[in-house]
């Protein structure tokens, strides 16, 4: 496959991800906004710019928080590169330009998604629902992969849309479970925290499955274990890296040893860890040489794989 064309399914797979974890992130923020709880309201706002870098740019435009200029500017800002709307257009460019390695239930999905978001965009958030534009971007995310999965060739093409998906997902993951575990503090009240962690949970995708596995309340110590260690959780970081550990040795020929080698290393740091290590370690020392390894791993396949020679 040509380098080009790896990258441009890479890319597809990270943008799609990408707008759907942005959703997810502000979905929660919007909700626990309104909860009577001045405090956490602010921080629920101030989370998704702190998790994707984008405080500064942010507060340039806007200077300061209002729900309604964050909610803008993560999903229809044509000016921030991290609002969905761009997400959903380079992934749908991505898409267009491998429209011969994709099939047309994929090509179909992404471009009925593309032109109904500017649709939305002209309506504008409020009166589509700010809820239910959400639950739309997570909805059109999770048919597209239905639609990789069941229907495109198991080949090089499904590889690297599914390699994209898995770097994004560990690292955002990563990102969430460190900003929310920096604004813990001792001073919080229960109720504070207990919403705090609900968010963080509802988030990943992750609340029913923490109360499958857990039978106690809420704690970050099993928020921590459910999200980094845990394999049967789908976005938990072990299970992003195991995936990757999979896919990585199936592609053609014989480049990629380096990333090879980084994925396994990284997974087996996570097979045989476990949860009182890390939080000896310190889960925020651990999480950002996670964040570390696993952006050296991104870079090591862009150099392996994904850059035209």
């Amino acid at each position: 496959m040509l380098s080009r064309t790896a990258a441009e399914l890479y890319w597809l797979s990270r943008y799609l991800e990408r707008a759907e974890n942005t959703a997810r992130m502000l979905d929660v923020a919007w909700n626990l906004s309104l909860i009577p709880f001045s405090v956490t309201a602010r921080d629920e706002l101030s989370a998704p710019l702190i998790i994707s870098g984008s405080m500064e740019r942010y507060l340039e435009t806007h200077g300061t928080l209002q729900v309604h200029n964050v909610l803008h500017f993560f999903t229809f800002d044509q000016d921030n590169p991290g609002s969905i709307y761009n997400s959903l257009r380079i992934a749908r460019e991505n898409a267009h330009a491998v429209r011969g390695k994709i099939t047309s239930e994929m090509w179909e999905g992404i471009n009925t998604t593309w032109i109904e978001l500017q649709e939305m965009s002209s309506a504008g958030l409020l009166s589509i629902g700010v809820s239910s534009f959400f639950d739309w971007v997570k909805q059109r995310s999770h048919l597209f992969r239905g639609a990789a999965y069941g229907t495109i060739m198991r080949n090089d093409a499904f590889r690297f849309l599914r390699i994209g998906t898995f770097i994004e997902r560990a690292d955002n993951t990563a990102r969430i479970l460190g900003v929310r575990q920096q604004a813990d503090t001792a001073s919080d009240s229960s109720a504070v925290q207990f919403y705090r962690w609900n968010a963080l949970l509802r988030s990943v995708g992750a609340f029913e499955a923490y109360r499958e596995i857990y039978s106690d309340s809420i704690s970050f110590d099993n928020i921590a274990e459910l999200l980094i260690l845990r394999a049967e959780m789908p976005r938990s970081l072990r299970s992003c890296v195991e995936m990757l550990c999979e896919l990585l040795p199936t592609i053609e020929g014989n480049a990629g040893i380096n990333a090879k080698r980084q994925a396994a290393v990284l997974f087996a740091r996570m097979r045989y860890g476990d949860i009182d290590h890390i939080m000896n370690v310190g889960v925020q020392e651990y999480l950002e040489d996670f964040l570390r390894r696993i952006n050296e791993l991104a870079d090591t396949l862009r150099q392996d794989y994904l850059e035209v020679l």
